[in-house]
């Protein structure tokens, strides 16, 4: 009774547990793998430049006939008005409003820089509230952006299927007499690629980032490989903060200068999260392609007992049956059920479509044609209607989830 009012069942929380678990452990490897060769490239160089600063702190106490202590305690005082914004360089006000600006900005964002932050008790406080509010209002705006995008993405792939079909004579001339009519016989079953999004996205990231990065290069005289460093580490939302735009007291075209830079990490923000977003399916999708290796004879019977308790999902059945199972055919199939749960209706495809994408797929198909269809007036005032992707997903869920109450 309570798997059937959660719209849960047995084999669902299996085969969701089993690639949960799957993908946490490839999550935990690529950490380990990270941190190896990060201290591989990384160590030899600190060890190196904390030589090099002893050398010069022995060096400049015997100089100035000062005691260590007493030059520590003095670096110390420098530590701590370093973090309050004080610098040797002449560098723009912290907390006048352009700057607290700056810095809310990249505290709703999520890029936390860390050159900036509150002092006092009633800052850190507002700051919890503040960043609680904000970061969740950035993150929906981040999902509707990423909506208007595909649809902008979904529109010109179809206009430019639909110019293909014209020059390979798919329309006839009976549908050029009804053109609406014959477009849209020859574009049934016609479903957009997530791998033409993946490189839209990648190609206008990359866009974004060479133009971003020569601007720095000229604002900011940074090298052009550290304002690529700096654009990827600012649009993913890492924000490390060892390079930061927009930090020097006056630039020429000062106004102009930051409205650019607002503009261009917000547009980059932007494109990064969607593209994150694609390539999470891809992610999904080879996760699941090694479920189904696991589970289809590819491996050990010792391994594949782990997945045994998958076997009462509904999938197709020649994929039980198969061995070699390729990563661009087969290898992602998810089951009708999965399918129905996550999109909210079967979708049906060829077996060589990439099952996994189905959902990205329909939405981008549904907004190509003008929006996805609706059956009735209640299901347009559905609270949990809409999304793109992982939203989309979450909001499925719990629409079917209020749906079985």
């Amino acid at each position: 009774m309570a798997g059937r009012g959660c719209g849960c069942s047995p084999g669902h929380l299996n085969e969701d547990n089993a690639r949960f678990l799957l993908l946490a452990g490839l999550i935990l490897l690529y950490l380990l793998g990270g941190a190896a060769v990060f201290s591989a490239l990384e160590l030899a160089q600190e060890l190196q430049a904390k030589q090099r600063w002893e050398e010069r702190l022995a060096n400049f106490s015997r100089g100035h006939n000062l005691s260590r202590e007493e030059l520590r305690g003095f670096l110390r005082h420098y530590e701590e008005a370093t973090r309050a914004g004080i610098r040797m360089d002449s560098v723009r006000p912290r907390w006048d409003f352009t700057g607290a600006f700056y810095f809310v900005g990249t505290v709703v964002s999520t890029i936390g820089f860390g050159m900036t932050t509150p002092a006092t008790m009633g800052g850190k406080i507002f700051l919890i509230f503040y960043g609680l509010i904000g970061c969740a209002s950035t993150i929906l705006f981040f999902n509707l952006f990423l909506e208007r995008l595909i649809t902008v993405i979904a529109c010109v792939m179809r206009s430019c299927h639909q110019q293909q079909l014209r020059r390979r004579g798919a329309v006839t001339q009976d549908n050029m007499k009804a053109p609406e009519k014959g477009e849209a016989d020859s574009l049934t079953g016609w479903k957009p690629s997530v791998y033409y999004v993946m490189l839209i996205l990648c190609l206008a990231s990359v866009a974004i980032s060479c133009g971003a990065s020569a601007l720095y290069t000229t604002m900011e005289g940074w090298s052009y490989f550290d304002s690529v460093y700096f654009c990827f580490v600012a649009f993913s939302t890492i924000g490390f903060g060892d390079l930061v735009s927009s930090q020097n007291a006056q630039y020429e075209s000062q106004g102009l200068y930051r409205f650019f830079n607002f503009f261009l990490i917000l547009m980059g923000v932007c494109c990064i999260y969607s593209l994150f977003n694609v390539i999470s399916i891809l992610i999904k999708q080879t996760v699941n392609w090694i479920l189904r290796k696991l589970d289809s004879g590819c491996f050990p019977p010792c391994q594949r007992g782990l997945l045994r308790s998958r076997r009462n999902v509904v999938m197709p059945g020649n994929i039980r049956n198969r061995c070699n199972i390729s990563i661009e055919t087969d290898g992602v199939m998810e089951s009708d059920t999965d399918g129905r749960r996550l999109s909210g209706e079967m979708i049906s495809m060829k077996d060589t479509n990439k099952v996994s994408l189905a959902i990205l797929q329909k939405q981008l198909s549904e907004m190509a044609n003008g929006g996805p269809h609706q059956n009735s007036a209640s299901s347009r005032d559905d609270e949990f209607s809409g999304g793109v992707g992982a939203f989309a997903v979450m909001n499925n869920r719990l629409a079917e989830t209020s749906g079985d109450r």
